[in-house]
């Protein structure tokens, strides 16, 4: 019997963990086929597959760097196929062709049949949700929904991912099952917006029912919630966080701003009395919750004033993480209209000044944690000292836990530890 060597194909994934989520899925089909798959691989590969993202202008630039970087790989004969898709293409459908020839071949989203295609192998319906993940085997994204409804003055996701569209809960009970057998701990949560879960296939906002099923599935011991919009906000959530052992207290709610003309000129939907009762009673309702937000500075109009009010809000609110991004003017959007009036270094000086007094803000939330027990997920191992997280921590953008130990510590295991150090975004402990 001749064995055909299969060929090998890199996918390189940039932006969101919802790009990741995609080249799973296609991963997923495309190693059923004459194909070898991986993600990120510096070694050779026959194809290299980017998907890319075009969400703000730092984005589409490190995606039109990357491309370029696999342009050169390709001339010199190092790569047989170069293929780009994903949000920058899909957004630049005319542009990218014309500007960028030497890519074979452009898809935008949700054209994974059609890559199947070019590639010669065939779309197997079977495999809907089969997935090669790309994160450590113990967690990993559950996307529960596509594309987005809102529109807010600064965000072309609308436009480039299409109206919103929820994914089945038994399909998703599922995939949360299949993940589970596959030795995942920690399903996180993942769409443009979860609060609007349900609405379009239900007729209402169904989140909380989708995880109370979630929870019932064996094997999952952690379940995470990101990107949750503060407008419309199911407040029937706030019980099943709090009731559900294995829902992480933790949300990741992106408020933006909280002046209320920035606010109104966002197209935000929530203004500052809407957006300060739903903290309040997220607070009251989940004993112990963990707040992740972000913030914009520099948007158009926003006077010294204005950033003011928001370091102030920051000051009271006292968030356990945050995050800060300055506006960037996008076409396609509806404040791309408006006058792009604060200087770059002023935008720049203003995320410098937020970050600084958050950062304050996490130093001493961390270090009331010295002396405490906390139950961690073992990350990553690097001989003797190990990397995790507590349950108010999502992979890659929140605080780390490191731990010495001559204990043979499993990533993917859960252990108590007590806390004996910190700083403003790691903790230190040992195990007990």
């Amino acid at each position: 019997m001749i064995h055909t060597k299969k060929k090998k194909v890199n996918i390189i994934t940039l932006g969101c963990s919802k790009n990741l989520v995609d080249s799973e899925i296609l991963s997923g089909q495309l190693r059923q086929g004459p194909y070898e798959v991986v993600h990120e691989d510096e070694k050779d590969s026959d194809i290299i597959i980017i998907n890319t993202c075009g969400f703000i202008h730092d984005a589409k630039e490190e995606s039109i760097h990357t491309i370029l970087e696999y342009v050169r790989l390709r001339q010199e004969g190092n790569i047989e196929k170069l293929i780009v898709t994903g949000c920058l293409s899909e957004r630049y459908k005319q542009e990218l062709p014309e500007e960028i020839p030497e890519v074979d071949a452009y898809f935008g989203n949700h054209h994974l049949k059609e890559i199947l295609a070019y590639l010669k192998t065939d779309f197997k319906k079977e495999l809907i949700g089969e997935r090669l993940l790309a994160t450590p085997s113990h967690y990993a994204y559950l996307k529960i929904s596509e594309g987005c409804d809102r529109h807010c003055s600064f965000c072309a996701i609308p436009r480039i991912r299409g109206n919103h569209v929820s994914v089945p809960i038994e399909q998703l009970v599922a995939e949360a099952r299949r993940l589970a057998a596959k030795g995942v701990k920690e399903l996180i949560l993942i769409a443009q917006d979860l609060t609007f879960y349900g609405l379009d296939i239900y007729g209402k906002r169904k989140l909380a029912e989708l995880l109370r099923h979630l929870a019932r599935v064996e094997g999952i011991e952690w379940i995470r919630l990101h990107y949750m919009y503060p407008a419309g906000f199911p407040e029937d959530v706030f019980d099943v966080i709090r009731d559900e052992p294995k829902i992480c207290k933790y949300v990741d709610i992106p408020l933006q701003h909280i002046d209320e003309d920035i606010l109104r000129s966002m197209k935000r939907g929530a203004g500052e009395k809407t957006t300060r009762r739903l903290l309040k009673k997220m607070k009251e309702k989940i004993p112990g919750i963990h707040i992740r937000t972000t913030f914009i500075v520099g948007y158009p109009g926003e006077t010294e004033e204005k950033f003011q009010k928001l370091m102030d809000f920051v000051r009271e609110m006292q968030f356990d993480r945050v995050g800060v991004f300055t506006y960037s003017h996008e076409e396609d959007t509806a404040a791309f209209r408006l006058k792009d009036d604060i200087p770059e270094y002023i935008k720049e000086e203003r995320k410098k000044r937020l970050m600084e007094l958050q950062k304050e803000i996490s130093e001493q939330k961390n270090k009331a944690k010295i002396g405490k027990r906390m139950r961690v997920l073992i990350d990553a191992r690097y001989g003797n000292e190990y990397i995790a997280r507590t349950e108010f921590d999502s992979p890659e953008v929140d605080n780390e836990v490191h731990i010495i130990t001559d204990s043979i510590l499993s990533p993917g295991k859960f252990i108590d530890i007590e806390i004996t150090g910190a700083d403003a975004y790691t903790l230190w402990g040992k195990p007990v």
